[in-house]
């Protein structure tokens, strides 16, 4: 089927199956092969069409990419655990004794210090920081949002990130944007009104410090997680599996240096991201979990810990990252389906009438987050709506870069990552349940009020920013 045409309302159906089904059931998995198998069906595919539809949208090179990340990261989290790294980590600040805040606050400041990229930070925030919160009885609903809301929000907003190299790609060749400064220097201006994504990181930081208390299910997941004990809910499934979260240490009288077994394989990992990001221009990061992997492994050989059982941890690690996997591989299946069926063109084709100078903001913003809603994709997201409503704003604005110009590029750009923070098919939403060992529908079900009530803030301003600056 030609992705430029649209099944009509039918198109929706899939994603909002998965949606509805994996709130219902609790069973993401589950719920995303329904809908997937649902979907071939109403396109007239047969039932062969779902496994043609599976070896079409896997059997890429950006599927491949993050599969491989997964590996590594499991392998790495593995690893930081058979050496007792995040054990020493977690001792080394709970020597401090801080409160239940600070070590809130702790986990916001590193997930603002990992910015550049949305896919190592909250795995990375996640593993480093779960046995310190579990110490203080953080929930790890709790953690998982944490993680979430300072990885996506806080990349798409600094401009020397993967996300400002692809959203200022898009906007080359558009009006008078016609080099790559010209993008950068427009994605730049526009970061101010990026409501969305400023909001959400303050928010983050005002709730783990208690300057706002917690509210909705985050409330009940905290309460539990204090007066019970119960870090996650009783017959939750944590998106890592107990092959991981189980390792013990394989020194069990004595810790391992936390230099050579946490802070350089961090180190490594932070250079080659970083390092290949500014000389190449596309951070590595899939490159640069395996390279730590490596250096870890070999590092734990020198150490006296046995071939045999570092081969076993690698498996282990692999074992228990497959949770997240299966996930991911059904969220890229119905990925592909919504492409085929035309989904995004039948939300672009509903609301292209409302469009005018004084609404296009906030109506960008809604048909962005609803996308990536209901495909669970931000960066998909960006492709599609940047190219349709930039060129309309820039029209308005008389071929100038105004006001409402700059708005409507955040407002795809947050939108985008707000209908992503409420999608339980968002691939770093899983990353974040991953790092944080939670359920991932736990995840989402906690975070979606905090995201809702921003993302009700962002649109109010959008529509006064495009009325009043029309």
């Amino acid at each position: 089927m030609d992705g430029a045409t649209t099944l009509g309302f039918i198109s929706v159906l899939p994603p909002l199956i998965a949606i509805v089904l994996a709130f219902w059931t609790r069973d993401t998995i589950l719920s995303l092969g329904i809908a997937c198998v649902v979907g071939v069906l109403l396109a007239g595919e047969g039932l062969l069409g779902f496994p043609n539809l599976m070896k079409e949208s896997l059997g890429n090179t950006s599927f491949s990419w993050i599969f491989l990340l997964e590996i590594f990261i499991g392998v790495l989290i593995a690893f930081f655990q058979r050496t007792g790294a995040i054990q020493s980590f977690a001792d080394a600040i709970g020597k401090r004794q801080a409160s239940r805040k600070r070590i809130g606050v702790t986990t916001w400041f590193m997930g603002l210090f990992v910015f550049f990229s949305d896919y190592f930070s909250p795995v990375f925030v996640g593993s480093t920081m779960r046995k310190v919160t579990d110490k203080v009885k953080i929930s790890r609903e709790k953690l998982a949002y944490i993680c979430d809301s300072t990885s996506a929000p806080v990349s798409v907003i600094v401009p020397i990130t993967g996300w400002a190299v692809f959203i200022s790609g898009l906007l080359i060749g558009l009006g008078p944007i016609q080099t790559e400064t010209d993008a950068l220097a427009v994605f730049t201006k526009a970061i101010p009104f990026n409501f969305y994504a400023v909001l959400s990181v303050l928010l983050v930081g005002l709730i783990a410090s208690g300057m706002i208390k917690d509210f909705g299910p985050m409330r009940k997941a905290e309460e539990r997680a204090q007066r019970e004990g119960k870090l996650i809910r009783d017959g939750s499934t944590p998106l890592i599996s107990k092959e991981l979260t189980n390792i013990e240490p394989y020194f069990k009288d004595k810790l391992l240096s936390i230099v050579w077994n946490f802070f350089l394989p961090v180190l490594l990992i932070i250079t080659i991201a970083v390092g290949t990001y500014i000389g190449l221009g596309s951070a590595k990061t899939m490159e640069a979990f395996l390279a730590a992997a490596i250096f870890l492994g070999i590092v734990m050989r020198v150490q006296g810990i046995p071939v045999k059982d570092i081969m076993e941890t690698a498996l282990n690690g692999i074992k228990g990252i497959m949770p997240a996997i299966m996930i991911l591989v059904f969220a890229y299946t119905i990925n592909a389906l919504s492409e085929q069926m035309g989904t995004a063109t039948y939300l672009i084709e509903t609301t292209e009438s409302w469009l005018n100078p004084g609404l296009l903001p906030a109506i960008t913003f809604l048909l962005a987050a609803v996308i990536a809603f209901s495909t669970g994709t931000s960066w998909g997201t960006f492709g599609i709506m940047i190219p349709i409503a930039v060129p309309i704003a820039i029209g308005f604005a008389g071929g100038d870069i105004n006001t409402v110009v700059l708005a409507t590029i955040a407002a795809v750009a947050g939108g985008g990552v707000f209908g992503d923070h409420c999608s339980p098919l968002s691939d770093t939403t899983i990353l974040a349940s991953t790092g944080a060992a939670v359920d991932h529908i736990d995840h989402v079900r906690t975070q979606i009020p905090y995201a809702i009530l921003v993302g009700i803030i962002g649109l109010v301003l959008y529509l006064g920013l495009g009325l009043f600056g029309a």
